[in-house]
């Protein structure tokens, strides 16, 4: 080998160095995966306690567990293959976009460090190096619940088949108005128990959708098919419930009930789940809490199309700390990203899964609280993929798939979680972010979307149609939709 004269002298000047002085150059240098031989005990066992024993364990939802050597290494080269290919541990968000809590994220070198010792023969290493092994938190991680209430009784989840998504309707009894704190989801059977959404209805409509049903349930795949005050809580294996905050505890009415969406996954044999929620109440708040909801009803994928495009935006009616992020669509989307321009350009990235996967949706919340000011433009932009190459197609051959509730429609929701200064900040942002919307649709001419936007249903929308259609000709013009827009802000 000839080397060229730079590195002739370099060798010559190595070689003259002595021996000490090449000893801490070499510690000096990083050590690799493929220069370094990692052991269970003292490289892989600290990775898997922290990021994959919290599900990988006896009693929960993985299927095997991985707190002991004999468990971890008969399946090195398993664990290896899922987390190169970063199936595992699941955590979708893309690194640079979003900071949040508890990221399940593994680094690089994690990675290949898990790939040199399957490669290896997964050895074992010196007992020495064993870590303790991990604690985990016993009952409610929030605490001890001031109330707790269960749904199912014992509801069945078939051996096999497709997943349930059922919604169970929790009346609180509330004899007055009060003050939630946490709201937390205990699974009941962490075996069928995917995951669990938390939402409050105050109409009694979900009442209604379960009524004659023996659990008080009724199927709901994209939601709780009701107008609802948002998310106040989400579980899914991994996540761990915060602590609550008396300057944003949420009010609840007398009379509101609890909707709790549950995503069951056959485990192989008939079983049986009662999942529960522990409830802890405060005074009332300081600061105002509340969601933005961004959502695109006008979803027609046709066959065959692999990268059909829904957007959406909208802008802040006043400035805003962003808390957290849930984006939510069905099988087919592939990527979504929601980013934010401030008014003078600068983006920041809120959030981007490029390889979406709607069994491991989840509510992300940011590490700190995000400063957006008042005129921040909200971005929101989804992929679908509609061809038969796409392995999550529920249709084959691929069929239209428009918006809907079903397994085989299609969504385009975000939810934002917002924190305002004080609680009587809360209803006139909800009630700017209600026109906001309201214009928006006015905007893009379908006014049938307005149906259950505007006080009053489809019998006031005509009304409000054939008093501001002055021209008359069935649609709005800019003066026209302007005049409904000064006249709804008198009126809601």
């Amino acid at each position: 080998m000839r080397f060229a004269p730079r590195e002739t002298r370099l060798i010559d000047y190595m070689q003259h160095l002595p021996l000490s002085l090449l000893a801490v150059l070499t510690a000096l240098q990083p050590l690799s995966a493929s220069t370094y031989n990692p052991t269970y005990n003292k490289d892989i066992a600290p990775i898997l306690n922290t990021q994959c024993a919290l599900c990988h364990r006896p009693g929960e939802v993985a299927p095997f567990s991985l707190l002991t050597y004999q468990d971890a290494a008969k399946r090195a080269g398993l664990i290896a293959a899922v987390t190169e290919k970063r199936f595992m541990p699941p955590w979708k968000p893309e690194p640079g976009y979003g900071k949040f809590q508890h990221e399940r994220r593994l680094t690089g070198d994690q990675i290949a460090l898990i790939a040199a010792w399957a490669k290896a023969g997964a050895p074992e290493g010196s007992p020495k190096d064993k870590p303790a092994p991990p604690v985990f938190a016993e009952g409610w991680s929030a605490g001890q619940p001031d109330k707790v209430v269960a749904m199912g009784n014992g509801h069945t989840v078939p051996a096999d088949g497709p997943d349930q998504f059922v919604c169970f309707v929790v009346s609180l009894n509330l004899q007055a108005d009060a003050y939630l704190l946490t709201a937390e989801f205990r699974p009941g059977n962490r075996r069928v128990v995917h995951h669990g959404v938390v939402y409050v209805d105050e109409s009694g409509a979900a009442r209604r959708l379960a009524a004659g049903s023996a659990d008080a349930s009724y199927p709901c795949f994209g939601g709780p098919r009701v107008t609802s005050t948002g998310i106040i809580a989400g579980w899914a294996p991994g996540q761990i419930q915060p602590p609550g905050d008396p300057q944003l505890s949420l009010p609840i009415k007398k009379g509101s009930d609890l909707v709790v969406q549950i995503h069951y996954h056959p485990s192989g044999k008939p079983e049986t789940d009662t999942s529960s929620i522990g409830l802890t109440f405060s005074g009332p708040p300081t600061k105002g809490k509340t969601s933005i909801l961004m959502v695109d009803t006008d979803i027609d994928i046709a066959p065959g199309d692999s990268h059909y495009l829904v957007k959406s935006s909208l802008t802040l009616p006043r400035d805003v700390e962003l808390a957290s992020v849930f984006p939510h669509a069905h099988l087919l989307c592939k990527d979504m990203k929601i980013d934010a321009t401030l008014p003078d350009g600068t983006v920041t990235h809120l959030i981007w899964i490029k390889d979406w996967d709607f069994n491991w949706q989840g509510g992300y919340r940011f590490e700190t609280p995000l400063h957006l000011p008042t005129g921040t433009r909200i971005d929101m932009a989804y992929t679908f993929d509609n061809s038969d190459g796409n392995p999550r197609n529920p249709s084959h051959p691929a069929q239209r798939v428009t918006f809907g509730e079903q397994t085989t429609d299609e969504m385009a929701v975000g939810f934002l979680g917002v924190i305002l200064p004080t609680p009587a900040d809360v209803a006139p942002f909800q009630r700017e972010m209600r026109l906001a919307n309201i214009e928006k649709i006015l905007e893009s001419g379908d006014i049938s979307a307005l149906r259950g936007r505007i006080p009053g249903g489809g019998a006031r929308l005509q009304q409000l149609m054939k008093a501001f259609d002055r021209n008359g000709d069935g649609k709005l013009d800019a003066d026209e939709r302007a005049a409904l827009m000064q006249y709804l802000r008198t009126v809601m």
